[in-house]
């Protein structure tokens, strides 16, 4: 019996994802070329000829290097790789409205957190040190947008970098075409050990959080806060390193604690996603998460921003709840 094109197509898509995984950059290349036509046919199904098709592409092209860990089935690829190109269209559509994005690619069931996804990507070295030799204002909506978890829309990130909409689209797109150079030129090249980065990250801020329950914040900032350091929430400046112990004493005092959620680690930027828990007599007190972008020089923080997850809208009177 003769093996239809369709089951040597699979077992190619199969061969080629499986290598991609284990940080073949070539497969992975070969894959996007194999599946380029499908992609692009979604992406002007939904957007129609112009501009916005060929940003769509790039956008799923950098998603793929990000998550092709995160894919269950590897001989699967060809859908997925389209379901991350219709995503991005609705994302952008989305935006074009003004409205907020919800829709990103779905991560892996909830026993892969977010740390285990980023260390279990052989290709995330390669990617961060492609992103490391971008100029700040592109590093920043560019690790924001594939990085962090919560603040990944455009109006999120033109929040956080206090500029337009339009801006940070623009500044996405240049980005993405800054990547593409760098990502060939570092491919070969030697690069910092991402893990070691992320689960230093990770137990910094444990250890943050632990140093400020014992009253000890103030030596955590002596040693980790750049002298001239900065505090900023919404691209306004809020003042320096008095105002973030004074903000740390006043959360704690009020019996609001931070879970740590995701952690992105660069050598230059560090974002740190946190859970707010209320106290039971005080539900509202905060909004439901933060996020702490920090910026490096010389491994300490010399710019903190701040940006808070939006509190749920209420219920309008009359609703019947769903649970």
């Amino acid at each position: 019996m003769g093996v239809r094109p369709g089951q040597v197509g699979q077992a190619e898509d199969l061969a080629l994802t499986l290598a991609a995984q284990n940080g073949d950059v070539t497969a992975l290349g070969v894959l996007l070329e194999r599946h380029r036509g499908g992609m692009r046919a979604v992406a002007l199904s939904l957007l129609g000829p112009g501009p916005d098709v060929d940003d769509v592409m790039q956008d799923a092209a950098l998603v793929a290097l990000r998550r092709i860990g995160d894919l269950r089935d590897p001989q699967a690829v060809g859908p997925w790789l389209r379901m991350v190109v219709r995503n991005g269209c609705r994302t952008l559509l989305r935006a074009s409205r003004r409205c907020d994005p919800v829709e990103q690619v779905p991560l892996p069931p909830d026993t892969a957190t977010p740390e285990r996804i980023l260390e279990g990507h052989a290709l995330r070295g390669w990617i961060w040190e492609a992103v490391e030799e971008l100029s700040p204002a592109l590093r920043l909506p560019v690790v924001l947008r594939y990085f962090s978890t919560g603040v990944t829309s455009y109006q999120q990130i033109a929040e956080v970098c206090a500029i337009p909409v339009g801006t940070v689209r623009s500044r996405l797109s240049q980005a993405r075409t800054a990547l593409a150079t760098a990502l060939a030129r570092t491919a070969a090249g030697a690069y910092e050990d991402v893990e070691r980065r992320v689960r230093a990250g990770w137990q910094e801020a444990h250890h943050t959080l632990a140093s400020a329950e014992r009253g000890e914040f103030h030596r955590v900032v002596r040693e980790r806060y750049a002298p001239g350091f900065t505090l900023l929430s919404a691209g306004e400046r809020l003042g320096g390193i008095p105002v973030v112990l004074a903000g740390m004493e006043t959360d704690l005092c009020a019996g609001v604690r931070q879970r740590p959620q995701n952690i992105v680690a660069g050598r230059s930027l560090m974002v740190w996603e946190m859970e707010l828990v209320n106290p039971a007599d005080d539900p509202d007190h905060c909004p439901p998460g933060v996020a702490w972008i920090m910026t490096l020089e010389h491994g300490r923080v010399q710019r903190l921003s701040l940006h808070h997850a939006p509190r749920p809208r209420a219920a309008p009177e009359g609703a019947v709840s769903a649970s």
